[in-house]
């Protein structure tokens, strides 16, 4: 249910042709780079979402949305080869799904992973969840 909600709002982004306000007045061609990230809580208890366009709008939503977008061009756009920002997490299970949804330079990303909690998942995916 989450991946097909995730999937929904990729699509309704890319047929409204949303863009960041900064790329829109741009002359230069800007890259496809766009994803609806989503974290939710174990069975659903509690979901958060926000879009990420790169290169960030100066109001961008991402609160790192620089930071993401740096670690997600470093990934080549796949969320499994994301650097990271690894360290020690405390064993305590409540888990946490991420999901991405989108386009990154014309391919289509449709990502989605269960972390046993919120630390493992900053650990893995670094600033790109981090909302």
């Amino acid at each position: 249910m989450r991946l097909r909600a995730a999937l929904a709002a990729a699509a309704l982004l890319t047929l409204t042709g949303a863009v960041p306000a900064a790329a829109a007045g741009s002359k230069d061609p800007v890259p496809d780079r766009r994803l609806l990230l989503t974290v939710s809580g174990s069975e659903n208890t509690w979901i958060r979402g926000v879009a990420l366009f790169c290169p960030p709008a100066p109001d961008a939503h991402h609160p790192h949305a620089a930071a993401a977008c740096a670690a997600i061009d470093e990934a080549e756009g796949d969320p499994d080869n994301l650097p990271g920002d690894p360290h020690l997490c405390m064993g305590r299970y409540d888990p946490v799904t991420a999901t991405a949804a989108g386009t990154w330079d014309g391919r289509p990303v449709i990502w989605q992973r269960t972390f046993p909690n919120t630390c493992v998942m900053n650990a893995v995916t670094g600033p790109v969840f981090r909302f």
